[in-house]
């Protein structure tokens, strides 16, 4: 439960931290468009891992992608062997609310906790976007949601988010994480101890939160454009890269392009007024420094640590990895 009333408080706050991932040059999307990919099924190696290390401590490093091929099955045994020779898995960075609400105290919230989801006034998509913007959903929505009716009074926020979900799946890739089950298995056959970097959130009162969410207006206008930008645009790129993580083409990820609406979606929520007012502006910053601080922590205490991150921030010129290296670490790229 509190886990939803975050999701739905900051909704896409982590997951833009995570999957921001570097553009590229104009003319590899060009040469995209030419020919449609035909996503790859079957057993595949997947991408190889990164090396940080000072001395004779080391990190193991995974990056992982969503969304993937849909029929494609992952054999790992690389990552088998490491994570039966490690001594921690480090997890990615996370948040949870300071004070526990209790499960009864969360089902209360839960109604008003969806009722958030729709436009303040009880307006419709078509009153809040531009008229150009709400042309160009039309189409995109009859074609991978249909004739919803209750989409339409959703914020451009959630609105957009189901319809890139329900596009996602449209096009034989899948959220669903078989990488993470893949992982929890030889987790659990290795038997070793779990490091969770985790900020807190002080919600002193949830339900006048959620009040407080529900009134006001998000600057989610962006985010929707962006959203309709990566599926009139990106599908074909989306399906590459999703091949390039499947069979291990680093130099393909990092060449193809890339139109990134999770940034601008999280901005949304955490430039509101309401978040602000909470002082939790900076949470994609505290996210940021607490996994790094427990990447460094792992390698000075364990000869060998696993951990994953998207691999889009470890692509990132400026993301985990490329700290890392700044701050002294050696790192090898597979």
């Amino acid at each position: 439960m509190r886990a939803l009333l975050i999701a739905v408080l900051f909704f896409h706050a982590s997951v833009a931290l995570a999957q921001t991932e570097p553009s590229s040059p104009a003319e590899t999307a060009a040469t995209s468009q030419l020919l449609e990919a035909v996503v790859v099924s079957g057993v595949q190696p997947g991408p190889g891992l990164w090396r940080v290390s000072k001395g004779d401590k080391v990190m193991w490093v995974l990056g992982v992608l969503s969304p993937l091929p849909k029929r494609m099955k992952w054999a790992p045994r690389e990552v088998e062997q490491i994570i039966a020779s490690s001594q921690a898995f480090l997890m990615g960075p996370s948040a949870k609310l300071k004070k526990n609400i209790g499960f009864f105290r969360g089902l209360t919230l839960l109604p008003a906790a969806l009722g958030s989801r729709k436009n303040p006034y009880d307006k419709k998509l078509v009153e809040v976007v531009p008229a150009d913007l709400y042309a160009r959903w039309l189409p995109l929505k009859a074609k991978y949601i249909g004739r919803s009716s209750g989409i339409e009074k959703q914020r451009p926020l959630f609105a957009s988010a189901k319809l890139y979900e329900k596009a996602i799946k449209k096009n034989k890739l899948t959220f669903d994480s078989q990488t993470e089950t893949v992982i929890k298995k030889a987790l659990k056959k290795a038997k070793i101890p779990l490091i969770e970097p985790t900020i807190e959130i002080d919600l002193p009162d949830p339900r006048q939160a959620i009040r407080d969410f529900a009134n006001s207006s998000l600057d989610d206008i962006d985010c929707f454009a962006k959203t309709l930008e990566r599926l009139e645009t990106d599908l074909q790129a989306m399906r590459e890269r999703a091949n390039a993580w499947a069979t291990g083409d680093i130099e393909a990820l990092r060449a193809l392009p890339f139109t990134d609406q999770n940034q601008i979606c999280a901005d949304a929520v955490l430039n509101a007024g309401f978040v602000k007012d909470r002082g939790l502006g900076d949470m994609r910053a505290r996210l940021g420094e607490a996994w790094l601080q427990a990447a460094e922590t792992a390698l000075a205490t364990h000869k060998s640590t696993f951990a994953m991150l998207p691999m889009a921030q470890i692509l990132k010129p400026d993301g985990y990895i490329e700290t890392l290296r700044a701050r002294g670490y050696d790192v090898e790229e597979p």
